[in-house]
């Protein structure tokens, strides 16, 4: 009988310092996993450009004169007024500056 608990005792002693250890593995990659979430998450409000950034966007090898802009969530707006007298809508992509269509 004493050699089963002392088997016991010393399976563990053996056995704690493992669990610690699977512990200390789990809070940590459930950490990671909070971080990751996060990076994933701020890119979206930090990688938007501002309307002056849009206008330039707008500017570049274009002839006329910036009117206005205004914020369309994933998009903005260029309002734009050709030489000629047309006024255009130009849309850029908020989140990289790239011009993706006129109305």
């Amino acid at each position: 009988m004493t050699r089963i608990r002392v088997l016991i005792l010393a399976v563990l002693m053996t056995a704690a310092p493992m669990a610690d250890a699977v512990a200390r593995d789990f809070d940590q990659s459930r950490g990671q996993r909070e971080e990751s979430r996060q990076r994933q998450a701020e890119p979206e409000r930090e990688q938007r450009i501002s309307l002056a950034e849009a206008e330039r966007s707008v500017r570049a090898g274009r002839p006329g004169r910036y009117l206005n802009a205004s914020d369309r969530g994933n998009v903005i707006v260029v309002r734009w007024a050709y030489p000629d007298g047309r006024i255009a809508d130009i849309t850029v992509d908020a989140r990289s500056g790239r011009i993706i269509g006129e109305r």
